[in-house]
């Protein structure tokens, strides 16, 4: 499949009957069109999308990994919110794993490794709002996989990366044919990963949680998981979390999910007062400060929500987070702990239908690869969300049978009056809610549309240097005025890159606005598609 001459990274203004498709990936983004060209709903379009990046970007997701998905259905208020991320095993416990040794769940390790739920969250939202078969949306991944596709810079450097922790694995053959990381450019087809996913198109669930990719996950984790834990379906139909936002409402996954901060990181900012201007360092200050003043607590709040200590609506109550607020000050850094960054694996992606049903989807492997092992021959690379868990007697977090841990995956989705307003998300692991808050601050209180909002200058947290209240890396587009005001106000500023891959995609469709997709220019192959 050759890059399309319209694969640009915005596609403009779309009319209201046209479907849009937006994914770190044109391949993706193509197949997803191509799917609703056939008469697909946005959510058939959506698996589509997942599907082919599993294929050609192994590095970020795929069926061993796990899916959020919010979907807007013109005919409800509220959008229906899946969970389809996979529990712990019970083949051990925490006191194993203390007994072995283990201080912490090793991110690359069997231990780290919980169920699957991907394929679970594709059999339902197939279901529910699926308008062809799964196979339907399926067979463009399938294709992909058995007629080879080209390799992007991006994978070429993430699979350099992770050849010495995949490379001698069966599933690795077909990543790399030369027995080292191919170049960009070169021809990559992946059978194996193509029978699983014609299996899944036939038999649904049962072809991938039984047979041989079921044992080859018992194997991986060396009998942590076991049948009657794949057995059990592991996608749920929730309550979103939600927060009213710059006249809109904007809606995203609650805990086990940390999409809680991205909504209370804005609302923060919201009532500081900020200028308008995202140049002005007070613009800046306020966001980091907002999102610093919750970001502390993560480890405790976003859990399995049998272990929560405090509820969705408490965490985004309105005067919990003005005490927050009220903490900040305009003219300095406030002390607050901080959390620790990690290196994300994710896809985000975004589709929305001639219909108006939009759906906000989010899957992934979690650090990179994932676990680093794969489940058999099969192609299929487990994710490690299970280093969400700590081994800490009486944690929220604390390792357990049958519970899912602490989940980086923030998708967001917009509505106003009801309707369908700005689809919205990201990769980029525990950063996500910073992304995320940065792009709709810009967005609504800024008022720039998708496409300049893309493009205006990020910063990322990082781990501070002890005794420091704020330690923040900054791309270097961001004006010298702007950086000399942040480092003025007690922010520890470090330049990086002008245009940061790592720092997203974020993928984005207004829908109530310009009515059209918008891609990041910081992945070279990010593309935003129409119908």
């Amino acid at each position: 499949m050759n890059r399309p001459a319209e694969a640009q990274l915005s596609t403009g203004r779309t009319s209201p009957d046209k479907g849009i498709a937006v994914s770190p990936h044109w391949m993706a983004s193509q197949a997803g069109v191509e799917i609703m060209r056939s008469g697909g709903s946005a959510v058939d379009a959506a698996i589509a999308v997942d599907a082919v990046l599993a294929v050609i970007a192994p590095d970020t997701c795929g069926p061993g990994g796990d899916l959020f998905a919010l979907v807007h259905d013109p005919s409800h208020d509220a959008p229906r919110t899946l969970n389809a991320s996979g529990r712990s095993g019970s083949g051990t416990t925490a006191d194993d794993l203390r007994d072995r040794g283990f201080g912490d769940i090793p991110h690359r390790s069997p231990w780290s490794i919980t169920v699957p739920g991907c394929v679970d969250g594709w059999e339902a939202l197939s279901k529910e709002f699926g308008r062809l078969p799964l196979a339907a949306a399926l067979s463009p991944a399938i294709d992909i996989a058995r007629a080879g596709f080209e390799v992007s810079t991006e994978l070429a450097a993430s699979l350099a990366r992770v050849h010495d922790i995949v490379g001698e694995q069966a599933s690795a053959k077909t990543l790399y044919p030369e027995l080292a990381a191919p170049r960009p450019g070169a021809t990559l087809h992946r059978p194996a990963l193509a029978d699983v996913l014609e299996g899944i198109a036939t038999d649904g669930r049962e072809a991938f949680y039984t047979g041989e990719v079921g044992a080859g996950i018992e194997a991986a984790t060396q009998g942590a998981i076991v049948a009657e834990d794949l057995a059990r379906r592991q996608a749920d139909w929730i309550t979103p979390a939600q927060l009213d936002l710059f006249g809109r409402t904007a809606w995203t996954i609650p805990p086990n999910s940390q999409g809680y901060l991205t909504l209370a990181t804005l609302w923060i900012f919201s009532h500081l007062d900020p200028p308008d201007d995202p140049n002005d360092p007070l613009f800046q200050h306020l966001l980091v400060e907002a999102f610093r003043s919750v970001a502390w607590e993560r480890e405790d709040t976003v859990c399995d929500p049998s272990a929560a200590e405090i509820g969705t609506s408490e965490l985004l109550s309105p005067s919990r987070l003005a005490e927050r607020a009220d903490r900040i000050g305009r003219d300095r850094t406030t002390r607050w702990p901080m959390p620790q960054p990690g290196i994300g694996g994710t896809a985000y992606m975004t589709v929305l239908d001639g219909n108006g049903m939009g759906v906000s989807f989010i899957q992934s492997n979690f650090t990179g690869i994932g676990s680093g092992l794969s489940a058999g021959a099969t192609g299929v690379w487990l994710h490690n969300r299970g280093a969400g868990f700590n081994l800490i007697p009486g944690h929220p977090n604390e390792f357990a049978p049958h519970k899912r841990p602490l989940h980086t995956l923030s998708p967001t989705l917009w509505t106003a009056n009801s309707a369908l307003d700005l689809l919205l998300g990201t990769r980029g692991g525990d950063q996500q809610p910073q992304y995320l808050a940065q792009f709709a601050a810009t967005h609504f209180h800024a008022r720039m549309c998708t496409d300049d909002t893309q493009s205006v200058p990020r910063w990322r947290m990082q781990q501070p240097q002890p005794g420091t209240d704020s330690a923040i890396e900054m791309e270097s587009r961001f004006a010298r005025t702007t950086v000399a005001g942040m480092e003025h106000l007690g922010h520890e500023v470090t330049l990086a890159d002008a245009y940061e891959p790592g720092w997203g995609p974020i993928s984005a469709i207004d829908v109530a606005g310009e009515r059209k997709g918008s891609a990041d220019p910081r992945v070279s192959t990010s593309a935003a598609l129409a119908t």
